[in-house]
């Protein structure tokens, strides 16, 4: 059987954790960019669901007023922008 998981230790470019929200006491929204993909996921104990997936966006460094704790109405943002009929 083939490994597909890289060795604990290496470094990989191929997942990072962007940014993520509690919305209960054990759940979290989490944005995760694998390749050229963002995935929007919803994790709980034991579980992980996929929730929404876009391509990658190009980030705007943050405003001083603007606070990692935020994620949530970025998110809003981002959603609402991508589900906005083509103009």
């Amino acid at each position: 059987m083939k490994r597909l998981a890289a060795p604990r230790g290496a470094a990989s470019n191929l997942l990072r954790v962007i940014g993520g929200t509690a919305v209960g006491p054990r759940e979290r929204v989490v944005l995760v960019e694998v390749g050229s993909n963002w995935l929007v996921l919803g994790v709980a104990p034991g579980r992980v669901s996929a929730l929404a997936e876009m391509p990658r966006q190009e980030m705007a460094p943050p405003d001083a007023a603007e606070t990692p704790k935020d994620f949530q109405g970025w998110l809003k943002h981002v959603m609402e922008r991508r589900n906005a009929p083509p103009r």
